[in-house]
């Protein structure tokens, strides 16, 4: 009675235990949701672009565009330049004036709208083959040459000259001093940057692989021990001996003739 009693436990035992794998058998393989670990978002650096692409690039180049063009003080000195070139055109509307001063005056302002509407909308960060702090330094140079050459050419073609076209003058005067002032801010772009040497030199050539051909070099030989050289001084003893041998044969066959 005791083993019956006993039976029925140690079924629902071996029934609640899961079954052992086969030894030949593979393991099962481990859950999917275990493994599987959510993803960490790549933290993207401040200063640079990073893997930005698309609208998030482009937001990112126009931020920094926009406060690199504003900070550094370009933005502020191109605005004050144009403000005084258009009111130098306003100022010449009520008098005669001769037709290079105002074409002077429009080409600065276009020049300077140009530059305005590339740096506002970082066009220029998707154009690095052109040099834009040297382009722009170039462009600060000659408007400062071309108005002040205005100044004196507006000057010197007049000998009666009203209020207004005297303010007019000095607004130009303005602009060019605004276009030197723009020259000294461009020289912050290049304090820290070395040319490196070498840049144009081609980099070393791989060493050039064997010809096929080529043979490849012998090992080098062991040096030779007493043992070896006794050896080789044998070696012509016994070659000598079979001839020694061969020699009474054929005196033999002579004394038979």
């Amino acid at each position: 009675m005791a083993d019956k009693g006993k039976k029925p436990k140690a079924d629902a035992a071996a029934a609640a235990a899961p079954a052992a794998p086969a030894p030949g058998a593979a393991p099962p393989p481990p859950d999917k949701k275990e493994e599987e670990k959510p993803k960490e978002k790549e933290v993207e650096p401040k200063d640079e672009v990073g893997t930005r692409k698309g609208c998030r690039r482009y937001r990112w180049e126009l931020k920094d565009s926009n406060r690199e063009f504003w900070v550094m003080g370009h933005a502020e000195v191109k605005i004050l330049s144009l403000g005084c070139l258009l009111g130098a055109m306003v100022m010449f509307t009520g008098t005669v004036v001769h037709p290079l001063l105002t074409l002077v005056i429009t080409m600065e302002v276009s020049v300077l709208c140009f530059f305005f509407i590339i740096h506002t909308f970082a066009i220029q960060r998707y154009l690095p083959f052109i040099l834009w702090p040297i382009t722009d330094l170039l462009n600060d140079l000659f408007c400062c040459i071309f108005l002040g050459g205005t100044v004196f050419f507006a000057l010197t073609t007049r000998k009666t000259m009203p209020m207004n076209y005297v303010i007019a003058v000095v607004l130009i005067g303005l602009a060019g001093l605004f276009a030197f002032i723009d020259i000294c801010l461009q020289r912050k772009h290049f304090k820290g940057k070395k040319v490196k040497k070498n840049v144009l030199v081609p980099p070393a050539k791989e060493q050039a692989k064997e010809p096929e051909g080529e043979k490849p070099k012998e090992e080098a030989k062991p040096p030779e021990t007493e043992a070896d050289k006794a050896k080789k001084a044998e070696k012509p003893k016994e070659a000598e001996k079979p001839k020694e041998a061969e020699k009474p044969k054929d005196k033999g066959k002579g004394g038979k003739k």
